[in-house]
């Protein structure tokens, strides 16, 4: 690649960082996928960005799968490929971006992992009469009642929560504003929580929960909190704010089979988002099918018909 066109690159750079306030690790992913498609364009003879065509980024994305990146990697790459030459396009250096059309292998998709109602159930029991440990019921009860992301719990203002009606107002991604049922048990941890909040908050503190300085309370926080009740719980397993997310929505949707509901409660734009806790149903329908089907069941040695051992209508 000639240095000239690098140079391209590197105002593009710029700009993520000066206008677009880009994070310094976010830039940084920005410069090595345009660092594996100039290593790329070198390979293939390409001298200039220009000369770049669809069937040259179908290769990049098939060299880069053949080199082992998964499918989720190769995405956020492209993603960054396609960020750079609409620059390059808006600048006035090419006239259509080649990037468009090209898109990344299929990733699998991977289903939530969820806690069962008896283990969301046994991880809620938090005892003790802290501040700490108010907080902490308060902000678990609400993140699995309410199925909050965390930064939607972090972003909580006073005004957002209303006990009286059982509701709170959150604001999800794209700024956009829902309103999500908050239960009785989460109310009342809440209110509890709300009444301690003024030895713990600062003065002019508007967020609902504020860490031991009296600011308002950071993820990692959140995070570091959730992980010590999952280890004093004793589940065995690795605890994240956004598993209540999941195990709200699998519950919910168990219970009521309203997959609209669902998503509104969720904030999903698209219900093909919401659709993936309807596998998670399934899997659960097919292990109780499998446990107490007669059909299903697996015989005892002892226990033979005529015809021989029973067989299970799912394994055929």
């Amino acid at each position: 690649m000639q240095r000239a066109e690098w140079l391209k690159a590197e105002a593009f750079l710029s700009h993520l960082a000066l206008e677009r306030r880009l994070s310094k690790h976010t830039a940084s992913a920005y410069r090595r996928d345009l660092d594996c498609l100039a290593a790329f364009c070198d390979a293939e003879g390409i001298a200039a960005w220009r000369e770049l065509k669809v069937h040259h980024l179908r290769r990049f994305a098939a060299t880069s799968h053949g080199h082992g990146l998964s499918p989720r990697s190769i995405q956020r790459r492209l993603s960054g490929v396609r960020s750079f030459l609409r620059y390059l396009v808006r600048e006035g250096e090419i006239s259509v971006n080649p990037g468009t059309g090209v898109s990344a292998p299929r990733a699998a998709r991977k289903l939530p992992t969820t806690l069962d109602v008896d283990q969301m159930a046994h991880l809620l029991a938090i005892g003790g009469d802290t501040p700490l440990a108010i907080r902490d019921r308060a902000m678990l009860e609400l993140l699995y009642s309410s199925g909050l992301r965390l930064a939607e719990l972090v972003g909580l203002d006073l005004g957002d929560i209303d006990l009286a009606e059982g509701l709170v107002r959150v604001t999800g991604k794209g700024r956009k504003t829902r309103l999500v049922p908050v239960g009785r048990v989460a109310r009342e941890a809440v209110a509890a929580w709300l009444r301690q909040r003024a030895g713990m908050a600062a003065i002019d503190e508007r967020a609902v929960f504020t860490g031991t300085r009296g600011g308002r309370i950071s993820p990692r926080t959140v995070q570091a909190r959730v992980s010590h009740w999952a280890r004093r719980s004793g589940l065995g397993q690795r605890v994240h704010p956004h598993l209540f997310r999941h195990s709200f929505a699998s519950h919910l949707l168990e219970s009521s089979g309203d997959l609209r509901g669902v998503q509104e409660m969720l904030g999903h734009a698209n219900i093909s988002t919401t659709q993936i806790y309807t596998h998670l149903d399934f899997q659960h329908l097919a292990q109780v099918y499998d446990k107490a089907h007669p059909r299903a069941r697996r015989p005892s040695r002892e226990r033979k018909d005529d015809d021989g051992p029973a067989s299970n209508p799912r394994q055929r």
